[in-house]
């Protein structure tokens, strides 16, 4: 009996656990994978911490892989400010991710339409490969006007150029940039750490449990057959 509880048990725990798929920090593209989506949700931090996140200070973003052309991954990309009380109001002046292999050039339309490589995020963060933001001058780390302010979302397309045509390219460490913080004490500017949400492909798949999950699974099923067959029967009377 005991033995038969604890296996349920596990079987419980891994149906919960399956209804909430875990995902990588870091998303890997190839020319079969043309319409892939992936949607990451942004903390909002200062200091070094990341971990340390300012309640209502949020952000998301969305790629999706448009075309692969030579050495080029196009990307349209969608960038929501999800702001919300208790902050009364930031924009986002940019966002930043790394790419492996090593990027060499970048361009962009739309909301963030100006680009540039080897630029340095404050926080901690230090060097990103490559930056997207709102204006022709100032940093990535802040500066200028504009941007999206709470509530708002912008649009574009990003191209990333490389030296050689990459068999795939992984883009990782996303980031997003808050200015203009207002309802925070002592708090005017701030960095977003970006957690990858959601994935889908061209066909409109949905998120997979971890390998470990369905693992459990399987040891579940298992296990539990093997405690019906030893359960005992009753001698005839």
């Amino acid at each position: 009996m005991r033995f038969t509880k604890t296996i349920a048990g596990l079987i419980a725990a891994a149906a919960m656990a399956a209804t909430s798929p875990a995902f990588a920090d870091s998303m890997t593209f190839a020319s079969s994978d043309i319409g892939k989506t992936v949607t990451l949700g942004y903390n909002g931090y200062t200091g070094t911490d990341s971990t340390a996140s300012i309640s209502g200070l949020t952000g998301s973003t969305t790629f999706t892989l448009t075309g692969v052309s030579g050495n080029d991954y196009t990307f349209d990309y969608s960038v929501a400010n999800t702001t919300s009380a208790p902050v009364a109001d930031s924009r986002i002046s940019s966002f930043a991710f790394d790419t492996d292999p090593s990027i060499a050039s970048a361009s962009s339309t739309g909301a963030y339409s100006y680009t540039t490589l080897n630029s340095n995020y404050p926080n901690g963060i230090g060097t990103v490969d490559v930056c997207f933001k709102d204006a022709a001058t100032g940093a990535c780390a802040g500066g200028g006007s504009g941007g999206l302010t709470a509530g708002q979302t912008g649009t574009g397309t990003f191209t990333l150029s490389f030296s050689t045509a990459p068999s795939a390219l992984t883009l990782s460490n996303f980031f997003v940039r808050y200015q203009s913080i207002v309802g925070v004490n002592g708090v005017s500017s701030a960095s977003g750490a970006g957690t990858i949400s959601s994935t889908s492909s061209t066909t409109g798949g949905t998120p997979v449990p971890e390998p470990g999950m369905l693992g459990l699974f399987g040891a579940g099923a298992i296990a539990l057959a093997f405690a019906r067959r030893r359960k005992p029967t009753l001698a005839a009377a």
